[in-house]
């Protein structure tokens, strides 16, 4: 199929994004990267008036280390932040997830922002900033908030964004003295969709570990630290507590099984076998 017809804008500030959205309102849409938009549009599950096109506003295509963070924003592609030199000691999750994400072409396109604004269920970003306790800023004409990575994923596609509202940055938490981290995905090819997704993040305290592919949106737990069959019992209920639904790509009954056998042996790789 081909898109509808529609307008479009290519802005060079992020004054003139707020500027389309009190234009057009509702009917306008971001484009930066397009990787998701782009089949939407084919698709005709969107039809906005007009795209506003942000991928050449320079003001908005940075990734800077700050205030504990590492912020990304709303027009660097995801490529920008993989190659970065210095990732795996400032985000060593994102590091390690970047790989799993579709393929090289799509991430040197896709932007890290339209892939938290997208908020699809299985992405690899959303996972990740939820396992993190990341942060959203969004940026409106009354000014800028910012949302905790679990408030701001409330369905599947769907966010807490309100009218007039876009993603501004992205703010990845810098790593933390004494943790470890891990993360594995199930898919049926490399870069397809993941059936279920899992990241751990281990401290001298406690337990995180993030699900995606499995609810309607990415999901995380934390324990103190536990072990042996405290350990399996938690990862369970955890398991159903997800509510896991049957698809054409797995059961109900096999995405608890992974979350449950992927989740213990990411925890115990994090926690370097001092978990067993």
């Amino acid at each position: 199929m081909k898109p509808a017809v529609f307008d479009y804008i290519r802005i060079e500030s992020p004054g003139e994004i707020l500027d389309a959205f009190r234009q057009y309102g509702q009917e306008a849409r971001i484009l930066a990267g397009g990787q998701s938009l782009m089949a939407m549009l084919n698709f005709r599950l969107a039809q906005p008036q007009v795209l506003v096109d942000i991928s050449r506003c320079a003001d908005l295509d940075y990734v800077r280390v700050g205030n504990g963070h590492l912020s990304v924003g709303a027009a660097a592609t995801q490529a920008s932040v993989e190659w970065r030199a210095s990732l795996d000691q400032e985000v060593p999750l994102l590091d390690m997830v970047f790989p799993s994400i579709s393929h090289f072409q799509i991430r040197n396109r896709g932007t890290v922002c339209g892939s938290i604004a997208h908020a699809d269920p299985s992405a690899e970003l959303p996972l990740c900033l939820t396992a993190l306790g990341g942060e959203v800023v969004l940026r409106s004409k009354s000014g800028r908030r910012v949302v905790k990575a679990e408030e701001f994923f409330v369905g599947m596609l769907m966010t807490a964004l309100e009218p007039g509202e876009f993603v501004e940055e992205v703010r990845f938490p810098l790593a933390r003295k004494g943790c470890r981290y891990a993360f594995e995905e199930v898919s049926m090819r490399h870069g397809d969709f993941a059936v279920a997704a899992l990241a751990a993040v281990v401290s001298d305290n406690d337990i995180t570990l993030a699900v995606g592919g499995v609810a309607d949106r990415p999901v995380r737990k934390t324990w103190p630290l536990l072990s042996g069959p405290d350990l399996d019992a938690a990862i369970n209920d955890f398991a159903w507590d997800l509510q896991a639904q049957s698809d054409s790509h797995a059961s109900a009954q096999y995405r608890r099984h992974l979350v449950r056998h992927l989740g213990r042996k990411l925890i115990i790789k994090a926690g370097n076998e001092t978990l067993r």
